[in-house]
């Protein structure tokens, strides 16, 4: 045995001992829907939402609603907490309601809306129902979920959450005139839809803006007060007193600087008190906030990046790279592609087209990996110039993309 192992603990000293950080570290989760009092700075939201889906307490038709606003404002945790609310007042009311909340960054195409929609709101020993993950057409899963719905509730409540990154929009209409098409009898179906993008709306064709007849609500960034109240209220996933005085205050400041995003509030949070427990210490302390800080962000943008080809790694990886270098805040395509081909060329990979790199980053944009905007010319080279800019700090993303190893030579070398 090589090394001396004396000082570790046995996986049954590890299972039978107790966190010396957390008590109830699921409160700081993402995903977490916390009881109403804990949900802060969101009432007027949680009332104009509730107001929208009261009709199926009854089992009449809700309104279908589109909710908008930034990441971490708090728009995903408002649509559960108020149809999981509704869904138990319902059923005293006799009234039999389902909800299903798909995330469309995971089920982009319509198949996979539809197929998540019908498991979901499935229960096979009632309807005698089949929904495999894949083998059958569209049309139907389709059928297959209308039988559900009419077999099994008055009334279904739909959360789509990042709509605007489906494929298409041929869900919303299949959904939103299901009952008028008759592919429902009996059943009644709301859809709240969920977007970071304002102008989510203009991307919709007027079939289904007229079938949708939604309302809209824009939720707005939460202020560095609102942030510290949201970490306050749940200082008891720490144990008592385990937080200095400075934690909270220094992560609800770095969160108000990101637009306000709780999420990322909560993550820092969370980060900071796993780096204090990995390193044997017993307070958590600023420092452990400011390295939590960026830890959060190469955290999210790895989940970003997770999964994208290699080619689109180094389309980024050149934009982060010209970004470090100048002061500029956005660059055109062409000087991104001359930085690119060097990347293509030490890693030894196929160069794609100028054009062919600019749809990537086109694509990057879409995903909110990538920002745009767009420049016209002026003189006899007038017309349209796109120019992209990052979203994250450049040495987050450099650090993210050199976590793939194909791309580590790159770390020392000196682009022109």
């Amino acid at each position: 045995m090589n090394g001396d192992d004396s000082g570790n603990r046995s996986l049954d000293e590890i299972w039978a001992s107790d966190d010396p950080i957390f008590d109830r570290k699921e409160l700081l989760d993402v995903d977490h829907v916390p009881d109403e009092d804990r949900i802060i700075g969101r009432q007027e939201e949680i009332e104009n939402v509730a107001s929208s889906i009261h009709p199926a307490i009854q089992g009449q038709p809700p309104r279908n609603t589109v909710i908008y606003g930034k990441t971490g404002t708090g728009k995903s945790l408002v649509a559960k907490h108020v149809t999981r609310s509704a869904q138990r007042y319902a059923k005293e009311q006799g009234t039999e309601m389902g909800r299903a909340y798909i995330d469309c960054t995971q089920s982009t195409t319509e198949t996979r809306v539809v197929v998540n929609l019908a498991r979901t709101l499935n229960d096979p020993e009632k309807t005698d129902i089949s929904v495999p993950v894949t083998g059958l057409s569209t049309d139907v899963y389709y059928h297959r979920l209308w039988e559900i719905l009419d077999e099994l509730y008055n009334v279904v409540i739909i959360i789509l959450d990042e709509i605007d990154k489906l494929q298409n929009n041929e869900i919303l209409m299949q959904l939103s005139r299901a009952g008028e098409s008759e592919k429902v009898s009996s059943c009644k179906v709301g859809i709240i839809a969920i977007s970071n993008k304002i102008t989510f709306k203009e991307t919709l064709d007027e079939r289904v803006l007229s079938s949708l007849q939604d309302r809209e609500f824009i939720f707005p960034p939460y202020d560095a007060t609102q942030l510290m109240a949201i970490m306050e209220n749940r200082i008891d996933a720490f144990k008592e007193g385990i937080l200095s005085d400075d934690v909270i205050p220094l992560s609800a400041a770095f969160a108000a600087q990101e637009h306000g995003d709780a999420r990322k509030a909560l993550d820092i949070l969370r980060n900071a008190g796993e780096l204090a427990k990995d390193s044997d210490e017993e307070v958590v302390t600023e420092q452990h906030v400011r390295s939590a800080r960026e830890k959060a962000d190469i955290d999210r943008f790895s989940k970003l990046l997770e999964g994208q080809p290699t080619q689109v790694k180094a389309t980024i990886f050149a934009l982060a790279t010209i970004s470090a270098n100048r002061d500029d805040d956005e660059f055109a395509t062409r000087e991104i592609y001359d930085v690119y081909m060097q990347v293509t060329d030490i890693l030894d990979m196929d160069t794609l087209s100028q054009r062919r790199m600019s749809d990537k980053l086109n694509e990057q944009v879409f995903l909110d990996i990538l920002g745009s905007t767009d420049r016209v010319g002026r003189g006899r080279g007038r017309g349209v110039t796109n120019f992209y800019y990052l979203l994250e700090e450049p040495e987050v993303v450099r650090t993210v993309i050199f976590q793939d190893s194909r791309f580590m030579e790159l770390e020392d070398y000196s682009f022109q």
